[in-house]
């Protein structure tokens, strides 16, 4: 089966706006996603919107060879079943570009335990039971899955966070959580404000954290509580 990552990525948001193409160290914090997915060893797919201020990402995605799909910018949904239509991707590794740090071989890993369920009603998460810290959120279906979601989701919601219909319907799909034994959902190393962006950037220019897996970027927080409380007040926004 085509095993590949779709990656969403869009340069509107209300908190901190064209975040993804912030730098540290001198390099846009999206060279980073992409270069930490690549550990993984699969295909990666750039999912923007057909918005005009989107069309940079086009353009960074043909500068750094990506296949790059545009689709709607609120219906997230639609863009992911169309681009893993278009390129025929049969088990989907949702991710979101708002993950700089994102573990390559921490989502190889989730992928293999998926593949070996051979199931193709099976959903993978490590957002739902959290153990890990928001930043390192990785989602994997099949494509039959994506395809049930996209034909019968209704709501605004379960349009624009692609996979709400399928956790939200047990009775169709079987949820599966991919977890460690220590848990550091404590922890937020996610970009959506500047409070992140400030804590990322002290990792990466600081402490390398751009070469390190998960487990010692956490360690690195274990050991720094006053970089815990650089956006420890952040409140995720809802599904």
């Amino acid at each position: 089966m085509k095993t590949a990552i779709i990656t969403q990525a869009r340069m509107g948001s209300s908190r901190l706006p064209a975040k993804i193409l912030k730098t540290c160290a001198g390099k846009p914090l999206l060279d980073y996603h992409i270069a930490r997915l690549q550990k993984a060893q699969m295909p990666i797919y750039l999912a923007t919107t057909t918005a005009e201020q989107d069309d940079v990402l086009e353009q960074y995605a043909i500068a750094h060879q990506l296949p790059c799909y545009r689709g709607s910018e609120n219906d997230v949904l639609a863009r992911f079943y169309e681009c893993a239509t278009q390129y025929g991707i049969e088990v989907v590794v949702r991710v979101t570009s708002d993950c700089p740090l994102i573990d390559g071989a921490l989502l190889q890993q989730m992928v293999a335990d998926f593949v070996a369920l051979q199931d193709k009603k099976a959903y993978l998460s490590n957002g739902m039971v959290r153990t890990f810290p928001r930043g390192f959120d990785m989602e994997v279906f099949h494509y039959e899955a994506l395809q049930t979601a996209y034909q019968n989701a209704q709501t605004a919601s379960q349009r624009e966070h692609v996979t709400p219909y399928i956790y939200q319907n047990p009775q169709l799909f079987k949820l599966h959580h991919f977890t460690q034994r220590t848990d550091k959902s404590n922890y937020r190393i996610t970009l959506d404000t500047p409070e992140d962006y400030e804590l990322i950037r002290i990792l990466i220019e600081d402490y390398a954290a751009d070469q390190l897996n998960h487990s010692e970027i956490t360690q690195i927080l274990d050991e720094h509580l006053e970089l815990v409380a650089i956006n420890a007040a952040i409140e995720q926004k809802k599904v």
